[in-house]
């Protein structure tokens, strides 16, 4: 209701996640991953591009890591397969649904449009340990080695800087195998890296804490390729789970849906009818 009132979305720090050591798990792949055969062989590529551009890139990485921890906000969500249009996921809505869930289903075309509108970046999860890290480097190398003019292309500050996002992008993106089901996407933001005056920094209590959080307005920016973020483009469809009320939180939704522009809600409403018991606590 929040979101649909206020038309933003709310980006909270990596400290406070479900599980604040999946940063440390990420780190950790990405530092194992390059002292592995083919983390060297991607930093002897990467030296006949530009020498001394991964080095300088890594040690940018090192100083950083206090940063993924500390200054790196995150907003996540989840695919949606077609499997998923009627019902949802029964894991997703045992996990996060509460006693009265809904399920925002997004029109993805605005994660794959290029923007720097909000200094705000999606990107896929890996779930992989250590040796899946050590596949994807492999596989960079090689489309590197097959496509050498995109490196060229970039000049020696752009590819030390793409060389330190990607492993800041793979340390923050970095997740254990055994949550692959989720088949999570993350949109980051580093404000000490990049900041917009779009994103808002404000102090909000969240389950009794204190904390910073950056508000990511759902408005349109179209003359600097942000578009299709407004609810009545970005939210396709809104699934509600099981709950004890289902068709009084349809109506209070329809009526946030037209306060939010959506025009004719109706067709966006789905009551799943999952016979799910919440849980008593």
């Amino acid at each position: 209701m929040q979101i649909l009132r206020n038309r933003e979305i709310w980006m909270r720090n990596t400290q406070v996640m479900n599980d604040f050591l999946e940063v440390d798990h990420g780190i950790s792949c990405v530092q194992r991953a390059l002292a592995t055969e083919a983390g060297r062989s991607f930093q002897s590529l990467a030296n006949t591009f530009y020498p001394n551009a991964f080095a300088e890139a890594h040690s940018q990485f090192e100083a950083w890591i206090p940063g993924l921890r500390g200054d790196t906000f995150l907003t996540c969500v989840s695919e949606h397969p077609a499997t998923d249009d009627q019902h949802g996921r029964l894991s997703m809505w045992r996990a996060y649904g509460g006693n009265a869930g809904v399920a925002l289903v997004l029109n993805p075309a605005v994660f794959f449009r290029p923007s720097n509108a909000l200094a705000a970046y999606s990107m896929p999860v890996i779930y992989a340990s250590e040796e899946g890290l050590v596949a994807e480097l492999a596989q960079v190398t090689q489309r590197l080695l097959a496509s050498p003019e995109v490196v060229g292309g970039l000049g020696y500050a752009g590819f030390k800087n793409t060389l330190f996002e990607m492993l800041r992008f793979g340390a923050v993106c970095t997740k254990h195998p055994a949550f692959s089901e989720e088949r999570e996407w993350r949109v980051i933001s580093s404000p000490a890296l990049k900041t917009s005056p779009l994103l808002v920094h404000a102090t909000e209590t969240i389950g009794n804490v204190p904390q910073v959080v950056l508000k990511l307005p759902l408005k349109d920016k179209a003359d600097e390729g942000l578009f299709g973020i407004e609810p009545k483009d970005f939210i396709e469809r809104i699934l509600i789970g099981p709950c004890e009320h289902p068709y009084v939180l349809r109506r209070a939704l329809w009526a946030a849906l037209e306060e939010a522009g959506v025009s004719d809600p109706g067709p966006r409403l789905t009551v799943t009818g999952i016979p799910l018991r919440a849980n008593q606590r």
